[in-house]
């Protein structure tokens, strides 16, 4: 069974390079592949909820301390609305080079154990030890290995992928897009060629 908190092991090198919209916003579609559909922090999913309303974009180098840093796609990630609320403006160490398997485990009761000394600030800022997150995991381990036992559809359900998966091909950035091998790899196309795993 594969868990639905497994960190990443090596650090994030982002696919993506879309320059030029004015509005952070216009930046999801890519930021949503880019972060495989789910928090860069909690590793929340969007197939566990409604999407609208409960992710966010997330300016890495706070707008307050980088204002010109605002519509810049490498400063932006992915989260929920909870680790958004969390983070607010303070600087933290970079989810996409300290939040790695290596460096934390999450076990099957839900509780999360870090190891390096930036790792563990990290999760100490954003709370993922917290007793809430703590219950969260553990029902959602939960879940999780009883759909992967007895409902086959139910665990693809959890595990995979939205089906609204954004078509990134026909999105022209007005800067262009530093990173235009990174759609071919989308998530979307994946589909298309019939690559895309049932699960993540």
């Amino acid at each position: 069974m594969t868990s639905p908190f497994m960190y990443p092991q090596t650090p994030h090198i982002r696919r993506h390079g879309p320059v030029g919209y004015a509005d952070y916003a216009s930046y999801r579609p890519w930021l949503r592949d880019e972060f495989c559909f789910r928090c860069v922090f909690c590793l929340r999913r969007e197939t566990w909820g409604r999407v609208l309303g409960e992710f966010a974009l997330d300016h890495f180098l706070p707008v307050s301390l980088r204002p010109e840093l605002r519509t810049d796609y490498n400063n932006l990630l992915y989260v929920c609305l909870g680790c958004n609320l969390r983070k607010g403006d303070r600087e933290v160490p970079d989810p996409l080079t300290h939040l790695l398997s290596p460096q934390l485990i999450v076990h099957a009761d839900g509780r999360i154990e870090s190891f390096s000394q930036e790792t563990q600030r990290l999760v100490r800022i954003m709370q993922l030890d917290a007793r809430d997150l703590v219950e969260f995991r553990a029902l959602w381990i939960q879940v999780s290995r009883l759909a992967s036992s007895h409902d086959a559809v139910l665990y693809r359900r959890i595990l995979g992928f939205p089906e609204d998966l954004p078509d990134l091909r026909g999105l022209e950035p007005p800067g262009g897009n530093q990173r235009p091998a990174g759609v071919a790899h989308s998530f979307f196309c994946l589909r298309l060629r019939g690559e895309l795993p049932e699960t993540d």
